[in-house]
């Protein structure tokens, strides 16, 4: 690729990501969502590390008062329960870490002897399994007393009371204020997978029909990689919905009647789709552009993939429609939705066989990339299939 080229494809890259950020701050703003959630988050997690300093650092003047708002920040978790789970760890991994590098200063009297000595212990103790991502409090605790030399039994205790102030701000912070609660951001969830699938296959109708280039199948591409991160997402939102009944405060408002989730049956059929709807644009991307990997499709063939495109976009807007449906509507595919998804179906085979039929007239090497076109929009068609909203109360 020439540096033109390239430099065309990072600045459409960079727009395209600047548009994603631009829609997330948009939903943000104007209706709850998770990209809401993460932002009260963010700022509780910002006010419980100011409050932690101005009891610690302002009001009491202690010694090495960052302990407090440093936990403090790391406390505001996805749920009240990670929070106390994550304090409890913090404490331990802070506690050991001071203890051990105040030992270690004590035994060794030289600061480099000291770190060479208790690192690799903390390092180790990180490591352990029951500690998750937040073993790195016991060796980075550990740097901080060595480097500031606070190695007095006085400066211990402080460490340990600086880090205690900071665990109960952190947790009092996330229970108290806006409590999470991760019912919404699951259902959320759960339609932005069909949601932003109907919208990517749209788009690749809308510009197939105009005839696209090789930056447009790659923003297609970029796109459907996008897809697992919101399956990842679903299946945190599944953990955090569970964890959101466990010491919440708002436990009683938790429990109110909600839009039932689907099996995790649904969310491997969309992880199938979204690993054929990725290989479906890298397909077209590696048959555009001035020197294709594959012979790109004739227009014969390209004319009979939109309205294929535009069928499973209905099957997908279908199903949003029945998660977003009340739980006592009766809604689901029995319904309305329903109707309309089977006609949306009907329509797709009736596509795909339409361009599998096109087979028989390509050449050796147009055949590569029409067969490879009908083999994932086939298998694409089939998880969407399987992707079906039970109907509610089934």
């Amino acid at each position: 690729m020439s540096p033109a080229a390239r430099a065309r494809e990072l600045w459409h890259r960079a727009g395209w990501e600047a548009a994603a950020v631009g829609r997330s701050v948009r939903r943000a703003l104007t209706g709850p969502g998770p990209e809401r959630d993460l932002a009260v988050q963010s700022i509780k997690a910002a006010g419980a590390a100011i409050l932690a300093w101005a009891v610690a650092g302002w009001w009491w003047q202690a010694p090495l008062a960052l302990m407090a708002p440093w936990t403090a920040v790391a406390l505001v978790q996805s749920t009240v329960y990670r929070s106390v789970r994550t304090g409890v760890q913090q404490v331990v991994l802070i506690a050991t870490g001071t203890v051990l590098a105040a030992a270690a200063a004590g035994l060794t009297g030289n600061t480099m002897a000291a770190m060479a000595v208790v690192l690799p212990v903390t390092a180790l103790l990180g490591n352990y399994s029951r500690f998750e991502d937040q073993g790195v409090y016991a060796s980075t605790t550990a740097l901080f007393v060595l480097v500031y030399g606070s190695f007095s039994g006085f400066d211990i205790v402080h460490r340990l009371l600086e880090t205690l102030l900071g665990a109960v701000i952190g947790i009092g912070v996330n229970a108290l204020i806006l409590p999470p609660v991760h019912l919404r951001h699951a259902h959320e969830s759960l339609c932005r997978l069909p949601r932003d699938g109907a919208e990517l296959l749209r788009a690749m109708a809308a510009e197939m029909e105009r005839g696209y280039d090789r930056p447009k199948a790659q923003e297609w591409h970029a796109r459907a990689r996008r897809l697992p991160q919101l399956l990842a997402d679903l299946r945190r939102a599944r953990l955090w919905t569970r964890e959101s009944l466990r010491l919440n405060p708002a436990g009683r408002r938790i429990r109110r009647p909600v839009p039932e989730l689907p099996s995790t049956q649904w969310d491997a059929a969309w992880e199938s789709a979204a690993d054929h709807l990725t290989a479906l644009t890298r397909m077209l991307a590696e048959a555009a552009g001035d020197r294709p990997r594959l012979r790109p499709p004739p227009d014969t063939v390209l004319g009979d993939v939109p309205p294929l495109l535009h069928a499973l976009a209905d099957v997908c807007e279908a199903d949003c429609a029945a998660l977003d449906a009340p739980a006592d509507a009766g809604a689901g595919t029995g319904g309305r939705d329903g109707g309309v998804r089977d006609e949306a179906l009907a329509r797709a085979w009736g596509a795909q066989r339409r361009l599998k039929a096109r087979l028989t007239e390509q050449d050796d090497e147009t055949a590569t990339s029409v067969g490879g076109l009908a083999a994932e929009l086939q298998q694409l068609l089939h998880d969407l299939e399987e992707a079906r909203v039970a109907p509610r109360g089934t």
